[in-house]
This record gives structure tokens, C-alpha cells and sequence, in this order.
């Protein structure tokens, strides 16, 4: 098979891991920005019966996908802060819905989204590696706090979402360079989740680690409980005593500021249900929320002369749709999400021929290890506002071009036209 689009299978992937803003040298050349371009040309460039574009619009997460985008767009004009609401459009979520376009059309089949999966692990295990090394955490600052693009709420949680893949790879039998690295990336990763000190962070873990204990069929129990052992004890090696402390307030929640404070999760949660309700249709805008806590919010509006109010943001992935593109917004999210899921149960379900002495084909194991990386997902975004980051639409992408080649591989052994239905 003839390498493929180089920049669409690279340039999504370690912009999530944020590669070109780690390294200084890398500020100038752009990378993003020509590896974007490489990749939209070459696709065009390219074509093939595997990259027609009507295959990606068929399924239900891609339309979703172009549904919030084009509400997005609606919403710019009735925003309360326009402006706000045309750059985050222009400036990051545009940017990211064409990537994911080309990304899931550019994809041929298994093998290729198993690379792009890989470098997806292999950047954010970068990050992690390139946090370790420039911060520090001690007695006095026990956890890490703002990082390069992510704040390290956020990071721990695409740490968690990036594990599945570091263990799908670390099971796969070969090549053992690829099992190596996919070791260190994940070692990484656990001793800077740790470093994070994410509540959050923390239950997203667990039902990650539940997950791949009950539901990664690509190897036997025993292999998948010793896996959970060896990371349970990097995570133990790494961690501390206040760390433990501050974990065991989860189980506390009534002495929890975020319970009882005015800014604590639970009050901006209501407020930003209260934002839904007054804005149904559009919402205050993307990337108005903070702007809605400032102006709207009844903190605002019975602020004392003299005594200001923090623009909080949604720390909800959910509620921050919601607030700010309206309940169609919220709709086309969770249908999306929905979809996603979906479209891994359909490739697990598919019947493919795969190597003796594996106990599921590939794309099952991937399928699966995918699946756990979206549950991080929601689990982490539950309490933060990632809705319109692109570690989740490379993930999204990811899956779209994995339902896709199993569909085109399927009918290719069937020797039948492939369905012109939706992919899910």
C-alpha cells in the first residue's frame, strides 16, 4: 500500500499533544499550519475509492459534527460577546471540524488509522514527558497547575483518554520497538496524571481502568489484570500522601468548595442551566460563557460597587454546549457522542479474518481500546469544558476512519457493493 496524505495523517494528531508549542524552534516554521495545508492538498491531490468524501458524510458522528459547527456560525450574530464567539468559530473550532474532515476522509483503512492512533499516544506521551521535565511539584506546590495549552485538569484527562491506546499497542505482538515506546508513553503518562492531582482526572481513571478490565477482550484476564497492576503500581510509586488526601475529599463532598462556593462547580452548574433555559434556541454564544457568569449571571447582576465577579467557565463539557449554542446545540452533541459509540459497537460486531493465536481481530481490540478513550472522555469532560477541543475530534475522526475501512473491507471479502446506507 502506497503511503498516504503525511500531513493528514500526522498534523490533527500532534497538534494534540501540542508538539509545536513545546519546542521553541518549531514556533517559527509554523508546523500546524503547513502540515494542515500538506494534508488538504494532498488530499485533494489523491483520491481513491477509500477517500471519497460521501463516505465520511454518511455517517451520523460526521453530520453532527457539521451541525454544531454551522449552529456555531448562527450563533455569532445574537452573542453576547460576537466577536468572542467569531474567533473561538475562526480561531480554533473551524480549524478543527476541516481537520477532522480530512483526517477521517484521508484514512484508507486499518492500518493507517492504526499509525495515526500511535501518534496520537506517541504525542501526548511527549507532552507528558516535556512537562516532567520543566516542572516541578514539592511540599508546597503538591500539584502541577497552568501548562503549556492545557491546564493540568485538562491534561490528566487527556492522559487517561490516551492510556487505551498506549495498552492496545503494548499487547499488540509486534513491532516490539512500537510495544517499547508505547510502554514509556504510558509510564509518562501515569507518573504526570499523578503530578496533576485532578479529582476529575482521578474518576475518569477508574472507569477507564474498569472498562479495559471488563470490556478489552483483545487479551485474556489475566494479561489485562496484570496490566492494571503494573500501572496501579507506577501510579502508587508516584504518588503521595497528600495526593491521597486530596483524592478522599471526592467522598466529601459537603466540605467540597465546589459544593458549597458561589464559584464551585455545582452554582456555576446551575447558573449555566439557567443560561440554557433563557437562551434555548441559539444559546449566549461560543465561547460565551465566562462572558454570561460576568454580565447575566445574578452574581453580576447583585454585585456590590467597588467588588468584581470571576468569568467562570462551564467546567462541564456538556453544560458548556448547552449554555452556549442552545438546547439544538446540546442535542447535536450528545448525538454525536452517541453516534461515536455506535459506530465502535458496528466494527466490533463486523466478522474479519484475523492472525492465529489472537483472541480478536485488530480493529476489535482497537475498536475497544477507542471506546475506552471516549468513556475518559466523558467522564473527565463531565467536569470540564473540553467541548470543542480537538483531542476529542481526532479520537472522533479516529473512529469514523475505522468504521469506514472495516465497512469497505467487509464488502470486499463479501465481494458486495458497499452499502450506500449510513455507516451509523
Amino acid at each position: 500500500m502506497k503511503p498516504g496524505p503525511v500531513g493528514a495523517r500526522f498534523a490533527s494528531p500532534t497538534a494534540v499533544g501540542r508538539v509545536h508549542q513545546l519546542f521553541g524552534f518549531l514556533e517559527p516554521l509554523h508546523v500546524a499550519l503547513l502540515s494542515a495545508s500538506l494534508a488538504i492538498c494532498l488530499y485533494i491531490a489523491v483520491g481513491g475509492r477509500a477517500r471519497r468524501f460521501r463516505l465520511v458524510l454518511q455517517t451520523r458522528t460526521t453530520r453532527c459534527v457539521l451541525a454544531l459547527a454551522c449552529w456555531m456560525v448562527l450563533s455569532i450574530p445574537g452573542a453576547l460577546w460576537p466577536g468572542g464567539a467569531f474567533q473561538m468559530f475562526t480561531g480554533e473550532f473551524g480549524k478543527t471540524v476541516v481537520m477532522y474532515l480530512v483526517l477521517a476522509a484521508a484514512l484508507r483503512g486499518f492500518l493507517d488509522v492504526e499509525r495515526v492512533a500511535f501518534v496520537y499516544l506517541l504525542s501526548a506521551g511527549i507532552y507528558a514527558a516535556v512537562i516532567l521535565a520543566r516542572f516541578q511539584v514539592g511540599a508546597e506546590q503538591w500539584r502541577l497547575g497552568s501548562l503549556y495549552y492545557y491546564d493540568a485538569n485538562e491534561f490528566a484527562t487527556l492522559a487517561v483518554m490516551s492510556v487505551p491506546l498506549g495498552v492496545y499497542f503494548m499487547v499488540r505482538p509486534r513491532p516490539l520497538w512500537r510495544r517499547l515506546v508505547s510502554g514509556t508513553a504510558v509510564a509518562l503518562l501515569a507518573v504526570g496524571f499523578v503530578w496533576a492531582g485532578s479529582r476529575g482526572g482521578f474518576l475518569a481513571l477508574l472507569a477507564v481502568a474498569v472498562f479495559l478490565l471488563v470490556r478489552y477482550r483483545g487479551i485474556h484476564v489475566r494479561w489485562r489484570a496484570l496490566t492494571t497492576a503494573l500501572l496501579a503500581l507506577v501510579f502508587a510509586a508516584t504518588t503521595t500522601d497528600t495526593y491521597w488526601e486530596k483524592m478522599s475529599t471526592i467522598l466529601q463532598p459537603k466540605d467540597d468548595y465546589n459544593v458549597t462556593g458561589e464559584q464551585g462547580r455545582v452554582k456555576v452548574w446551575k447558573r449555566g442551566l439557567g443560561y440554557m433555559l433563557q437562551h434555548p434556541v441559539l444559546g449566549v454564544g461560543a465561547n460565551n460563557f465566562a462572558t454570561a457568569e460576568g454580565t447575566i449571571s445574578p452574581l453580576a447582576r447583585n454585585a456590590t460597587a467597588g467588588r468584581g465577579v470571576k468569568w467562570s467557565v462551564a467546567h462541564n463539557s456538556f453544560l458548556q454546549i448547552g449554555a452556549e449554542l442552545g438546547v439544538p446545540g446540546l442535542i447535536f452533541f450528545v448525538v454525536m457522542m452517541g453516534s461515536a459509540f455506535g459506530a465502535l459497537r458496528a466494527v466490533q460486531r463486523t466478522r474479519l479474518r484475523w492472525a492465529p493465536g489472537e483472541r480478536s481481530p485488530p480493529t476489535v481490540q482497537l475498536a475497544q481500546a477507542l471506546t475506552a478513550a471516549l468513556v475518559g472522555y466523558l467522564v473527565g469532560g463531565f467536569f470540564l469544558s473540553l467541548a470543542y477541543r480537538d483531542l476529542l475530534y481526532t479520537l472522533l475522526a479516529l473512529v469514523v476512519a475505522l468504521r469506514k475501512s472495516v465497512a469497505l473491507a467487509a464488502a470486499s471479502v463479501t465481494s458486495s457493493p458497499f452499502r450506500t446506507g449510513p455507516l451509523t
